[in-house]
């Protein structure tokens, strides 16, 4: 099990802005169906897709700037991390996450 922290985007504008205008990325946690972006973002990020249980179900390294990102929409729970986060942490699918709010 891996403990993160993170912060969690509430209400659509915090979802809709996300990490856009950062310097920098930080570990962030939301909800949603479909998809991200990452337009408008200065610097690529590390993506996880969360199961019911709270597994890595998919996993993205260094997703780039100005791209769309899609998985299954069974899946709800979605961070975005620093890149190098996954390989840090050695995180594969099945990886149990334990979120805790920054």
């Amino acid at each position: 099990m891996l403990k993160l922290k993170v912060k969690r985007l509430e209400n659509p504008i915090e979802k809709a802005i996300g990490l856009i205008g950062r310097k920098k990325a930080y570990p962030v946690m939301m909800e949603t169906h479909f998809g991200i972006h990452t337009i408008g973002l200065r610097f690529s990020i590390d993506v996880l897709i969360l199961d019911s249980q709270k597994r890595a179900a998919v996993l993205k390294e260094s997703l780039s700037p100005f791209r769309i990102f899609l998985w299954n929409p069974r899946y709800r729970t979605i961070l975005e991390l620093p890149v190098g986060t996954i390989k840090k942490h050695n995180i594969q699918k099945g990886t149990t996450i334990s979120i805790h709010n920054s």
